[in-house]
């Protein structure tokens, strides 16, 4: 299994953004983090003590540090490709599998992506069986999941706000609307919706129908655009190429081993004139521990 460059899985989760001012040093910000782990082993511990925060090159102070509770209240949407081959029928018994193992206490929607908007065949639930229920073949034809950034910006915006809110994004990736190329303003508004939302994307490349599930280059830039949107709100891409992977089960496995590492990161962010999203880099100082974490967070105009 291939990932990008940087592993940017687990912490699929988003919590709401929390503002309140501290006089003379911030406002604190709280984002979410994730601890990334190894196939072979648990999940590393983390505190505050081991975690560096900059904006623009200046350390910043952390406020605290928790692990995630899962029975807070996660809400997960798992949005599919509608364009997708009709050999993703294969899948849909590793994605009941992952469904009916998420806590009792996680709501999860369904929705396919037609037509540059999401179909929601499910609404967000916590009765796992009707979720599971509510997963369908893909409709097709090839492009049908049309401008796919726009349809899950829309989202994000509708989404009521919630304690933890995630989403796994199972597609091609490519725009055939906006076409093949490292530039996409749908894509970019949507990458600044999610992290000013704190939506945490994560998402599974699988080939679609036509020529969007047999060209190469077409393939390559929808992987190159699902890379971004993971890696820029702290999520995880994972893909084998351009190949339809035999099964979902390994990504899955990876997934629910770091969910276990996730935590909200709560630090002080220094205000600008205007509101709006602020460049972070937020690193482990723990030897061989890496984190993933959004690169943009939203923080409040100067009061």
């Amino acid at each position: 299994m291939m990932r990008t460059g940087v592993v940017i899985a687990a912490s699929i989760f988003a919590v709401s953004l929390t503002a309140s001012e501290y006089p003379d040093t911030g406002v604190a910000v709280s984002v979410p983090v994730t601890v990334q782990t190894q196939a072979s082993g648990p999940a590393r511990s983390l505190s505050a003590d081991n975690i560096l925060v900059s904006q623009d090159k200046q350390h910043r102070q952390i406020v605290s540090l928790a692990p995630l509770d899962r029975s807070a209240g996660v809400q997960l949407w798992i949005l599919l490709d509608d364009g997708l081959t009709r050999s993703f029928g294969t899948q849909l018994a590793d994605i009941r599998q992952f469904v009916l193992a998420q806590p009792a206490s996680t709501q999860i929607g369904i929705g396919y992506i037609s037509n540059g908007r999401v179909i929601k065949v499910q609404s967000l639930t916590a009765d796992h069986q009707a979720a599971v229920r509510a997963l369908r073949l893909p409709a097709g034809p090839a492009g049908i999941a049309a401008d796919p950034y726009t349809a899950m910006k829309d989202l994000i915006r509708k989404w009521p706000s919630a304690p933890a809110r995630e989403i796994l994004f199972i597609s091609t990736g490519f725009d055939p609307i906006y076409g093949p190329g490292p530039e996409d303003p749908y894509l970019d508004n949507a990458i600044q919706t999610a992290q000013r939302a704190n939506v945490v994307v994560y998402a599974m490349f699988y080939p679609g129908m036509g020529p969007w599930g047999h060209s190469g280059r077409q393939a390559f830039w929808g992987q190159y655009d699902l890379a971004k949107i993971t890696e820029a709100t702290g999520g995880e891409l994972y893909w084998i190429g351009n190949q339809a992977p035999v099964s979902l089960t390994p990504y899955f496995n990876d997934l629910a081993r770091n969910l276990n590492g996730q935590y909200l990161l709560t630090f002080l962010a220094t205000p600008k004139d205007k509101a709006g999203l602020q460049r972070v880099n937020i690193k482990s100082e723990l030897p061989h521990v890496k984190l993933s974490a959004p690169s943009q967070v939203y923080v409040p105009a100067v009061q």
